[in-house]
């Protein structure tokens, strides 16, 4: 036997012949006409080179032969419905791979949603890669990763958006400041204090800067600080001021009180940002169909900016949660 001239079909048909007991049946089964049948057991008798079936009370059984041959071809009928039913559920993305790079400020939010996402889909491998704007930025332009997430995107040239959370920058004081009590605060009055920042490059510092000069102020003293978790500590201590996203604090902050600034807070907004360039993993496509669908449920109702609809039309995605 030259098992090299064994085709899926060969077995399939075989497989159909031996269950139904008929040549007549199994044809009617595939929608095959009895000649066809026939000739395909025929050939696959002369490869085999031994007899398959046999008659017996007017229906076909196995040989001995044939009987290995139907418990080796329903191993391998089995192995390729397991292998469809996994790429059924792989392009459904309910299994698979997805990574995401985001930028520091987001690690305070997305768990939100990938908390529930990880245990709807619990197949799924999440990554994280998780760094300030220029390291993301790197891992943008390297295509390294099937999402980024962005509070100011880059160049959008090679990519597609979509906004799905608020991101309100605040500015925040030690909470027994001079100016903690008042009802209203011009930031003018704020800029003799020293004011920390992330480094240059920061999404937020960028925005922040570019609403002073919007405003016709002029930044004053200022101190350089890596994160905002260090920048949060440093307020609650009396090291300066500091704008920030109001998804740094946390919901309970005794230590810290957001000054009523005219004008803020600032805007902004957290985006998935996915590269046209790149092929999006099933796993990814699942994830934002997921987020289009579920963020009502992970996220406080005011934070909610949910464009992810319009950025799964534009990938050509049904938008649809399965």
């Amino acid at each position: 036997m030259n098992i090299r001239h064994l085709t899926f079909r060969l077995l399939q048909v075989y497989a159909a012949v031996v269950r139904a007991g008929s040549i007549s049946e199994a044809a009617r089964r595939l929608h095959l006409t009895q000649p066809t049948v026939s000739q395909q057991l025929k050939r696959l008798a002369e490869t085999v080179g031994e007899p398959l079936l046999e008659s017996h009370q007017g229906r076909l059984v196995t040989t001995e032969a044939g009987g290995e041959l139907y418990r080796a071809s329903r191993e391998v009928l089995g192995r390729f419905d397991d292998l469809e039913d996994y790429l059924a559920s792989l392009r459904s993305g309910a299994r698979g791979r997805c990574s995401i790079a985001l930028v520091n400020t987001a690690q305070y939010v997305l768990p939100r949603l990938l908390g529930p996402y990880s245990r709807a889909f619990p197949e799924v491998d999440v990554t994280l890669h998780i760094g300030n704007r220029r390291q993301v930025l790197t891992r943008f332009e390297r295509q390294d990763d099937d999402l980024y997430v962005f509070s100011h995107p880059p160049s959008l040239a090679h990519a597609r958006a979509g906004r799905f959370l608020r991101n309100p920058l605040v500015a925040v004081a030690p909470r027994g400041h001079l100016l903690a009590g008042r009802e209203q605060v011009a930031m003018s009055e704020l800029l003799g204090d020293r004011f920390l920042l992330r480094e240059p490059g920061s999404a937020t510092r960028m925005l922040f800067e570019s609403w002073l000069q919007e405003q016709g102020l002029s930044q004053g003293p200022t101190l350089q600080i890596a994160s905002n978790e260090a920048i949060r500590v440093g307020v609650a201590s009396g090291m300066g001021l500091a704008v920030l996203s109001e998804h740094v604090l946390p919901p309970e902050h005794p230590d810290l009180v957001i000054l009523p600034v005219a004008g803020l807070p600032i805007e902004s907004h957290w985006q998935f940002i996915v590269r046209r360039d790149r092929r999006l993993s099933h796993a990814a496509m699942g994830l934002l169909r997921f987020a289009e669908g579920h963020l009502g449920e992970c996220i406080e109702a005011r934070f909610l900016c949910n464009e992810l609809a319009g950025l799964l039309e534009g990938l050509g995605l049904d938008a649809t949660v399965t």
